[in-house]
Order: structure tokens, then C-alpha cells, then sequence
């Protein structure tokens, strides 16, 4: 993959030479994710934040990164807000607002809308999830953190023994996530849901494709005993007809301590995207785990940053040139200690 100037819309523009270059530039990106070090590699450079569609950590942690290496944001985050909403149509909204941007990331409630805008853009655009399609750079910080959780107990990628646990028709993130893995070796998949909620069949047809070994459950306790990582969803009730359709689906599955500690092997790995869903109705994933130490939601968020100022240095071909704008930070910072 040729990132200068490129496109990032899908992860089936990834291959594991790409990914293993995505991840080495991120590790030498953690001294500045983590505000130890300071770069102003992209003094100058705007980033296009334009969410039409609720999100936090995605359009927050974009923004962070652009910023850490030096670059500025001018952020649209309602489709209301602009001139979509009076009728201007996509390409004359990319034309326009790539030429006040060095790149642009874009969310967008439709499948496809990225991919339309960017054929329009002047600059690269990057996919921050179009609807229940795709979400590629959450799947490349997955399967970051997927590695980073690994290695320290001794474990690869290859011979991975995942369960992708919830809503697996609606979640984008699972969608790319297991479009990445399916690149790797000897992947076990448990996919555990609802029948009406189950991982889409030509991502099941991909995974048995690529030679991998896939189980599908409806029950969760007796699914999730032989796990490196139990990858947990919410229910994506924003893309269900109804909110009551939904509903019948929320609380469906519920990790909590008691059944991690009854069912799972001691080092299981426990994920998710996020936003968790801690309302009573749902809680799939308590509260009570928020002690655990395999649970890696927050150390998910952390490595977003990193992932995604990777992205940015790899497609506007600066990251060979993060260190020579470098300089030690000048303020307190909690990291330094951590």
C-alpha cells in the first residue's frame, strides 16, 4: 500500500506488510500520544473533522492526534450545520472544504458516503465509520491493542482464539476487525449473538475462505471459556428500524466479574469499541470488571491515538520526520509517573 496521499476507506486496502508498517510508525508515536515528547512535525496543516453522525472517542482522539503533531482542526459536527442540509450535494461539499484542508475525516450515518465524498476531494479523506459498513481505523487500534495484550502473555496474532460477543450484524467495527484478522493464521472465531443479530454471512464465508476455524452461539457462557480476547459489542440501536426493536435485544448478554471468573481462563482479554451501554436495560459489559486488569477498553482508547497519528503521518509523508521537530514537554504531565 502506497499511504502518501492515499485514501483510508476500508481495511481491504490493508495487507500485513501495510498493517506491520501502520503499527511500527504508531510505536514510535507513543511518547507523544502519552505527552511525553512534543512534535510540530505538522506546524500548519488543517484537519477537516466533519462527524454527521453522535461519536466521541472516534472524532475526539482524530482531532488529539492531528494535534499532537503540531497540525490544527476545524471540526463540523452536524449535517444541520451545513450546507447539505440545503440541499448541496456531496460534491460540491468536498470540493470546498478540500481546498480549506490538508486531509479530512468524515462519519456518515449512510454506507458508502465516505467513499462518495472522497472521490470528490481534493485531499486525502479518511473513513471515521459509515454506518453499519466500516470503521477501519477502530479495527487497526483492535487489532493494536489485540498484539500489545498478547505479547505481554506470550502470544501472536496467528493462533488467536477470539469471540466477537453481541451485535455482530450492525457493528462496523467488527466488520473490519474481522476483515483484518482474517489476513493472519490458524484465527479460532467464537461468534456469539442473537440469530437475528449474527455476523452477516459474506464476513462468515470470508473467515471460513481465509482457512480459519468459526463457531457460532447463542449463548454466551459456554462460548467463551476458550478465549484469548472476548471482543464485546453494544447493540447499534441507531440502526435498528425502531428503538423498540432493539429493545428485544439489549441485555441479551451481560459480562459481569462472577461469570468471568466462573467461565473465562485467567488472562482472558476483554474489549470493546465503545460506547459501552451502562444503562440497566443493557449493561453488557458491568461496571464491576472496571478493576480487572485484563480489561483493555481504556488502553483501546489510548492506542487510538497513536494508530490514527500514524495514519496521519504515513498519508502526508512526515514520519520519518517526527523526531527532528521534536522537543520535551514544558508542562506537568500525570504520564510521566504512569
Amino acid at each position: 500500500m502506497n499511504f502518501v496521499g492515499s485514501h483510508v476507506l476500508s481495511v481491504s486496502q490493508f495487507d500485513r506488510p501495510a498493517i506491520e508498517k501502520v503499527f511500527a510508525v504508531a510505536a514510535k508515536m507513543e511518547p507523544y500520544a502519552q505527552r511525553r515528547r512534543v512534535t510540530r512535525v505538522l506546524e500548519g496543516a488543517i484537519l477537516g473533522s466533519m462527524f454527521f453522525e453522535p461519536s466521541t472517542r472516534t472524532r475526539v482522539s482524530f482531532g488529539c492526534a492531528f494535534n499532537l503533531l503540531g497540525g490544527e482542526v476545524r471540526e463540523t459536527t452536524e449535517l444541520k450545520a451545513t450546507s447539505i442540509a440545503k440541499g448541496e450535494s456531496f460534491y460540491d461539499t468536498a470540493r470546498v472544504l478540500s481546498g480549506y484542508s490538508d486531509v479530512i475525516v468524515m462519519r456518515h450515518e449512510l454506507e458508502g458516503s465516505v467513499a462518495e465524498f472522497a472521490t470528490a476531494s481534493r485531499v486525502p479523506v479518511l473513513n471515521g465509520g459509515d454506518g453499519a459498513n466500516e470503521h477501519p481505523s477502530q479495527a487497526l487500534l483492535d487489532l493494536y491493542t489485540i498484539r500489545k495484550e498478547l505479547h505481554g502473555r506470550g502470544k501472536a496474532i496467528d493462533n488467536l482464539r477470539i469471540a466477537l460477543i453481541g451485535d455482530l450484524r450492525y457493528g462496523r467495527a467488527v466488520h473490519s476487525l474481522v476483515k483484518l484478522l482474517c489476513l493472519f493464521n490458524n484465527v479460532q472465531f467464537v461468534l456469539v449473538s442473537p440469530q437475528e443479530l449474527a455476523l452477516p454471512e459474506p464476513y462468515v464465508a470470508a473467515i471460513r475462505a481465509a482457512g480459519h476455524k468459526v463457531v457460532e452461539s447463542t449463548q454466551l457462557q459456554s462460548s467463551i471459556g476458550q478465549a484469548d480476547i472476548l471482543y464485546v459489542t453494544r447493540t447499534q440501536e441507531e440502526r435498528f428500524p425502531s428503538l423498540a426493536e432493539a429493545a428485544k435485544y439489549k441485555g441479551l448478554f451481560r459480562l459481569n466479574q462472577s461469570i468471568y471468573t466462573e467461565f473465562c481462563e485467567p488472562n482472558t482479554v476483554i474489549m470493546h469499541p465503545l460506547p459501552r451501554d451502562s444503562r440497566g436495560d443493557a449493561n453488557e459489559l458491568d461496571n464491576d470488571l472496571n478493576e480487572n486488569p485484563n480489561l483493555a477498553i481504556f488502553r483501546q482508547t489510548d492506542n487510538g491515538i497513536t494508530i490514527r497519528m500514524a495514519l496521519f503521518a504515513l498519508i502526508l509523508d512526515v514520519a520519518d520526520d517526527v523526531d527532528k521537530h521534536a522537543r520535551d514537554v514544558n508542562w506537568y504531565t500525570a504520564r510521566r509517573f504512569q
